[in-house]
């Protein structure tokens, strides 16, 4: 790190820590008559207990009394926020109000309209074998999980009655389940059966992985397994009856992205934007080819032992790329985050579309990996704000998260990181136009335009070279994601959007003083949130976020 990045680090640190002690030494009693901002950390802790559903036979309670009584509860919580006037307050306070007023939105999104207790039977896969690259699970998720990642094999004794007593929420959540999916979204319903085959198959292997484990544990795994394969036959035999669309609409999708996600867009500012960027990468694409028409192509990766060599000399490539040319501030958590997920060598006949590219050339996707930094900051170095340390709830993080990961592809390829391999330029566009179709085919789903199964056609004929193919599990996973969540799978691409607008903004703003890692510390530090807030904090204009607002009334 230069000394300007390193002064620029310890100016915020001191900014941080004044304002904390600023904030701590005003006591509630001499806030202003709205309440201040110690009552919107206290309503901030209050609301996250409230979000919580209480408990029901063992799992948690999304029966449709408990989700009216949740509603008219949340409208009391958004009561005494709208109560809370933080107008005269710093705006990285003002900034809190409006994450707090977001999740809130969220909750009261999920009851009126996405439903996904009733709606998607997805919802009630309890067991995760791996961790998000995201600050939270991408889609709806409940509130018991099985994070089965975060488990070391052998169980330790404490572990293994963790472990069990995460597993007996299952059996009583699926009963609940079979009275709850009353919605008669159609391919939601098809789609999430097999997640819940998918809950059931790794039941199985964790049977295996613990076969000497005691007899509480095996009876944990075999009664949820069984509650699995039982749901799964009872969605089977109510699918013919789902006959209804699974799309939110335009208005729904466009009043979610506004007031829950912040996005500054609306479902049809998306569509053009989306179309536009296809476009520019095939075209892009298409200038790049015949630039490097005189060059070798690419080889592929052949063997396990290339691809670790060659996996691990991209990572000290990239590390080496962005301190010497001082384009990002080096942490100590960046070069180990990396490495910990290069994966292995896949057979060709195997390789999703991410794998293809990996193996053509592995810098290409660890640019979008800027997802592992951020979590291994939000570990490291939390936010001082307990509103911004952890998760925000709902995804409300994507167009930051994914609009970042996908940003730095192209950004990094303009700095200079394939200077020395021209035809890596290549792959780039081939990520973006990927990017484009997949979340144009998520967007005329919503709008009930398309089916999932045109949305996957489209996502495959639109990305060149071939590269996404039917016959992965890949195609299905995405867009059954992106109809889950609104917004998620335009987040790739419109979150980049945003943050390139913020650069150029930024720059503007700050004539010869701009530097590009001063750019990315700054918009790091301010935590993984949505970008529209990001920019109010930044730049001091609040032009969008009051836009936003409006709309929302």
């Amino acid at each position: 790190m230069g000394i300007e990045a390193r002064s620029r680090c310890i100016s915020t640190g001191f900014a941080v820590f004044f304002t904390a002690l600023l904030v701590a030494a005003v006591p509630v009693s001499a806030q202003p008559d709205g309440g201040g901002y110690q009552d919107l950390l206290a309503l901030f802790e209050e609301w996250r207990a409230f979000e919580r559903p209480a408990d029901r036979a063992g799992a948690p309670d999304y029966t449709a009394a408990a989700m009216a009584a949740q509603h008219r509860g949340l409208k009391t919580l958004q009561e005494r926020l709208a109560a809370i006037d933080p107008s005269g307050w710093p705006i990285e306070q003002q900034v809190d109000h409006h994450l707090v007023r977001a999740e809130m939105n969220g909750l009261d999104f999920n009851i009126r309209v996405l439903k996904p207790w009733a709606r998607d039977p997805a919802f009630y896969a309890s067991v995760w074998t791996d961790q998000s690259d995201t600050p939270a699970h991408e889609g709806p998720t409940h509130h018991a999980l099985v994070e089965l990642w975060t488990y070391s094999f052998p169980l330790s004794p404490e572990a293994d009655k963790r472990l069990v007593g995460e597993l007996r929420t299952i059996p009583p959540l699926l009963d609940q389940a079979r009275a709850n999916l009353v919605g008669n979204a159609r391919e939601l319903w098809q789609a999430g059966i097999g997640n819940i085959k998918d809950q059931a198959a790794a039941l199985e292997d964790l049977k295996e992985k613990t076969a000497g484990a005691g007899p509480d544990l095996a009876a944990a795994i075999e009664a949820a397994r069984a509650a699995s394969l039982s749901l799964v036959a009872w969605l089977e035999e109510q699918a013919p009856s789902k006959t209804g669309p699974s799309g939110i609409g335009k208005e729904s999708y466009t009043w979610y992205l506004q007031n829950v996600h912040l996005v500054p867009l609306t479902w049809e500012d998306e569509v053009r934007l989306l179309k536009r960027e296809l476009d520019r990468a095939h075209a892009s694409l298409r200038l790049e080819e015949h630039r490097n028409r005189d060059l070798p192509l690419l080889v592929a990766i052949a063997s396990p032992e290339e691809y670790d060599r060659r996996a691990n000399e991209a990572v000290g490539k990239y590390i080496a790329f962005l301190d010497e040319q001082d384009v990002l501030p080096i942490r100590d958590y960046m070069d180990p985050a990396l490495r910990a997920r290069i994966g292995s060598f896949v057979p060709e006949e195997s390789r999703n579309f991410f794998r293809t590219a990996i193996h053509f050339e592995p810098m290409t996707l660890w640019t979008h990996f800027y997802h592992w930094w951020d979590l291994a900051r939000m570990e490291s170095d939390p936010h001082p704000s307990p509103i911004r340390r952890g998760p925000l709830l709902y995804n409300i993080f994507d167009s930051r998260a994914e609009g970042m990961a996908t940003g730095v592809e192209e950004m990094m390829m303009h700095a200079g990181l394939y200077d020395d391999n021209r035809r890596a330029r290549e792959i780039v566009w081939i990520l973006l136009a990927q990017r484009a179709a997949r979340g144009l085919g998520s967007l005329y789903v919503h709008a009930n335009v398309f089916t999932m199964k045109e949305a996957r056609d489209f996502h495959v004929d639109w990305t060149p070279r071939g590269w996404m193919r039917e016959d992965l599990d890949l195609l299905g996973f995405e867009q059954q994601l992106y109809l889950r969540q609104p917004g998620y799978g335009t987040s790739y691409v419109s979150g980049k959007y945003l943050i390139e607008r913020l650069l150029a903004e930024r720059a503007r703003q700050l004539g010869e003083e701009f530097t590009l890692s001063g750019f990315y510390e700054d918009v790091d530090a301010l935590g993984v949130i949505p970008v529209s807030l990001i920019r109010w904090q930044l730049t001091g204009k609040d032009d969008e976020i009051r836009a936003l607002v409006a709309e929302g009334k």
